[in-house]
Formats: C-alpha cells, structure tokens, sequence
C-alpha cells in the first residue's frame, strides 16, 4: 500500500466537511439575471465556489452572495451546490471556464446549449446526468408544469477552485434593455 499518504482526521475537523441541508443557506441574488422573472431562483453553496477575483463581467457561478457563505469551505478543484425553483424558471444562458455537470433531484428539467445559431437541449428526470464542457452557453429550466406551485431541485458540480460565469451577450443585451443591468454591467 502506499503512494497515496493517508492522513488523520478528527470528528472536529470532519465536521467541518458536513453540510446538513437543514442547515444550508440559499441566494436569490447576486447574478445579473437574479431579478429577471424567469430566472428567478434560490441557490445554494454546498462545497467551494470562491469568488472570483478581476474581471466584472465574471461571476460566481452561484452569485456573490451565495460564494461567500459556502457550508463547506475547501478548495479542492470542484463546487458543488443546488438551485430550487418554480416551473417555467432557471437562468439565462451562461457559459463557465470549467466543466459543469447537472443532476435533477426532484422533478423534471430541461438542459439546453447553443450550437451553431441554434438551441439544443435534453429533457431529465430525477437521477438522470449531463456534463457541458467548458465555454459551452448552456442553461437549465424547470418544467414540471404540471406542479405549478411546487419548486424542485437541481444539483450542480462545477469543475475549478474558483469557476467564472459569463452570460451570453444576447442574455445581457435582454437584461440592459429590461432594465435589469446598466450600461455599465451593474445589477
């Protein structure tokens, strides 16, 4: 046995690395999108998701507010969180510097992507899995309809100690013109 080194952890230090999701604190804000009505939605840091530094027009994928209250504070090269919404709901296209993976925990979501002027998109269930890779515009939507005041859940992982999101121009183009962002990109 032996290359990789096996290290100690006490249940104090362990504890560090448990998120009870009683416990975990959701944002709906922070994005440049978290106003607009169809995408509004609550998410929730689980593991990581730093704030990215520099660049405005770079975002948490989870948004400044949610980056910060991380319920488990590491840094070791994926992020890990959820987003609850309502049907019809989810964010407008985006693209991140990093792999991002999605898996429905309730309810029924569709994944899109654009691809050459057009959107894709596959439909998933509960337990059904899709991984974009890096600079892909992609986004996610509730659409179980059929229970129009219920909100589901949808886990995310996203690759990276410190991922960067970046709406498409289009999406921004929508959010200046409605109002949601200045000229400036200021939400």
């Amino acid at each position: 046995m032996g290359k990789i080194p096996t290290i100690r952890v006490t249940r104090e230090e362990m504890r560090k690395r448990v998120a009870l999701f009683s416990q975990l604190k959701g944002s709906d804000s922070g994005l440049p999108d978290s106003r607009y009505p169809s995408a509004v939605r609550t998410l929730y840091n689980i593991i990581g998701f730093q704030p990215p530094e520099g660049d405005p027009d770079m975002h948490s994928p989870v948004g400044a507010n949610c980056a910060e209250n991380a319920a488990i504070k590491i840094s070791e090269g994926f992020n890990l969180g959820m987003c609850e919404t309502a049907p019809g709901r989810g964010p407008m296209m985006h693209n991140h510097d990093t792999n991002e993976t999605f898996m429905p925990m309730t309810g029924r979501w569709r994944c899109s992507w654009e691809v050459d002027g057009r959107v894709e998109a596959f439909e998933l269930g509960p337990r059904d899995v899709i991984s974009f890779p890096a600079g892909v515009q992609r986004r996610f939507e509730n659409i179980t309809f059929e229970e129009p005041d219920t909100t589901h859940w949808l886990l995310f992982v996203i690759g990276g100690d410190t991922p960067q999101a970046e709406f498409s121009p289009e999406a921004m183009a929508e959010l200046r013109a409605k109002g949601y962002v200045d000229a400036n990109g200021n939400f």
